[in-house]
């Protein structure tokens, strides 16, 4: 039997659904489950495989001052063709055969939200 509050609960998860654009909840998704293992949940380089055995700490996503050093270019270069092929870190791995180039991007620029700031001026 369906009580009034059962109703409130569905119509306000429905209207939270609906409002959220696709590729919000998306990009989201890809950055917890392609780059939250190494970088964290919030993106702070804290992530289950960032341990002190590893020859390089993963990037703090949030840090304005070390991200807003990267173009746009070279983020999508290291989500693309990894950390071996731009000279970062041969632990992360490409994704251009995994991620389309609308997931690359969106992924970009939700790491531009992370840390609140924009490329080099």
């Amino acid at each position: 039997m369906w009580l009034p509050w059962n109703r409130i609960i569905v119509a306000l998860l429905l209207a939270f659904l609906f409002t959220i654009p696709a590729s919000a909840l998306r990009v989201k998704e890809n950055y917890l489950f392609y780059c939250a293992p190494c970088h964290g949940l919030d993106g702070r380089g804290e992530g289950p495989n960032a341990t002190p055995t590893q020859p390089v700490t993963p990037r703090n996503h949030r840090n304005p001052k070390e991200m807003e050093k990267l173009s746009d270019e070279d983020i999508i270069n290291v989500i693309r063709f990894g950390g071996r092929a731009t000279g970062i870190s041969t632990l992360m791995p490409p994704y251009r055969n995994t991620l389309t180039e609308e997931e690359i991007l969106e992924l970009k620029d939700y790491l531009r939200e992370l840390c609140q700031c924009s490329g080099p001026r």
